[in-house]
């Protein structure tokens, strides 16, 4: 499991986003903390594995968490999910110095955190696997970097097709972990196994999702499709 503590000043907040992380397989929240000298207190006493971790909190931000996790803890920090309404890009490209893995801004909904902690736990189990091997070749370093990004929507999809279907359908393939049947696609979204076809075709002529042929011992291959890395 791995192990999250929520750092948000609102207690509200900090509930619902706890509630999020406790519906993805994998994860749990083990604390929550609502200023910057509670987080580092509970980060000392917790020793959790990531932070969802606000930039406004009453006495510094996020960010000051970061830095002094960095000084204290050095390799052995915890890593970090910005979860902030600010958006200000001094603030974005401090979290990417200080090593954030990620920056969500407020408002958002469960299925866009859901989408960055799938990411994240794919990151987690791509490097503990690798941790195991003395070199890495250039494939493996490439999915590790690709690992926690959200998959890439076409910004103005083709005619007839449905922008909320196209992501609902490229989401499905990306937190699956595994290849998936249309078949199986449609299961997941709600929409019909045709419907599932259509867009899969679509995702795999933009290049976002990568058609696979499974042979059996008889009959027409099964097309399979997962994210294109």
């Amino acid at each position: 499991m791995i192990r999250t503590l929520v750092v948000d000043d609102d207690f509200r907040v900090g509930q619902i986003h706890a509630n999020y992380v406790r519906r993805v397989e994998g994860f749990e929240v083990v604390g929550r903390a609502a200023t910057v000298a509670e987080a580092l207190a509970t980060v000392r006493a917790l020793r959790p594995d990531l932070l969802l971790l606000d930039v406004f909190l009453p006495d510094g931000s996020g960010l000051d968490v970061l830095r002094q996790l960095s000084q204290d803890q050095g390799e052995a920090r915890p890593d970090a999910l910005m979860i902030t309404a600010d958006h200000d890009m001094s603030s974005v490209r401090a979290a990417m110095k200080l090593g954030a893995v990620g920056y969500l801004v407020k408002p958002f909904g469960s299925a866009d955190l859901t989408e960055r902690l799938t990411g994240y736990r794919r990151l987690h189990d791509r490097v503990d696997a690798l941790s195991r091997t003395t070199a890495a070749d250039q494939s493996d370093v490439d999915a590790l970097f690709s690992a926690a990004r959200p998959p890439a929507v076409p910004r103005s999809p083709a005619k007839g097709h449905s922008a909320h279907t196209l992501t609902a359908i490229q989401r499905a393939v990306h937190t699956a972990g595994t290849a998936l049947s249309a078949a199986e696609t449609a299961e997941r979204t709600g929409v019909s196994r045709a419907t599932a076809q259509r867009y899969l075709s679509y995702l795999v002529k933009e290049g976002s999702v990568r058609l696979e042929l499974r042979y059996g011992t008889t009959g027409r291959p099964e097309h399979r499709y997962r994210i294109a890395r």
